[in-house]
């Protein structure tokens, strides 16, 4: 049975619906700090030696590799230590020619056993927060994270983790031109925007990369533990679903 978009909010845990309140300037994201740029990856301890012999994974040649290509080369990653836990790198999942795309933390448990971001009880959230805006997952939508593999006890993903995961990531971004980026969370906003401010800074403001807006909110994983702040990240859904709709929208002519 199919629900109806308020029940979908009240599923959420969110009663009253809230009105976004237009926010009254959206400053531009600073300029990354240094200490923001990328470093080089630290490799697996039993990654074999290749001093001397072309890089495969090289972030350059990462940036020509097509969607086949660039599976297979996250399949077989040994760019950092996370390699040496996993059961499997967790790609991502969806639409590969999305309006959205939704940029997470990493896998947990139930992802590294499947396979699949978010499918544990935050990825039933997230669902029920897609189905709010009338998309679902796999129409319209594509569902990545930070680092592909899963942090030993879900740990916050390190500096030198997401660093080493990011040409993926940002060729995953090339690749699916997606109309608007929502990161969720804090490790996504470092991965993407290089920037350590608190979400609550954050918020109810449009950045971009590579020309595409970005819009910051809350992890499903927090919201779980912290209900009352659903309600915030409806409104950041709402502002985006409207930057969303705004790049639609052709500039009329003087």
């Amino acid at each position: 049975m199919s629900l109806s978009r308020e029940q979908m909010l009240i599923e959420m845990g969110i009663a009253p619906v809230w009105a976004l309140r237009i926010p009254l300037s959206a400053p531009s994201l600073a300029a990354a700090v240094d200490a923001s740029a990328p470093q080089e990856p630290v490799p697996c301890a039993d990654q074999p030696s290749t001093i001397g012999a072309p890089e495969p994974s090289s972030p350059g040649a990462i940036q020509t590799l097509d969607w086949p290509a660039l599976t297979k080369a996250v399949a077989g990653c040994r760019a950092c230590p996370l390699c040496q836990q996993r059961k499997q790198a967790v790609f991502g999942v969806g639409d590969l020619n999305p309006d959205w795309l939704f940029i997470g933390e990493g896998p947990g448990a139930d992802e590294d056993a499947k396979g699949e971001p978010f499918v544990g009880q935050a990825g039933k959230l997230l669902d029920n927060m897609l189905a709010a805006l009338d998309i679902a997952r796999g129409e319209r939508v594509y569902i990545a994270n930070a680092v592909k593999c899963r942090p030993p006890g879900n740990r916050t993903p390190e500096a030198v983790e997401m660093a080493a995961c990011w040409p993926y990531l940002e060729r995953q971004i090339a690749l699916l031109k997606p109309k608007i980026i929502v990161l969720l969370g804090k490790s996504a906003v470092h991965a993407v925007l290089h920037d350590d401010k608190s979400l609550a800074s954050l918020r109810g403001q449009r950045f971009e990369h590579a020309g595409i807006p970005v819009v910051v909110t809350y992890h499903p994983a927090y919201l779980l533990r912290n209900l009352p702040d659903k309600a915030k990240a409806w409104e950041d859904l709402l502002f985006a679903r409207r930057t969303l709709r705004e790049q639609a929208v052709p500039e009329l002519p003087f």
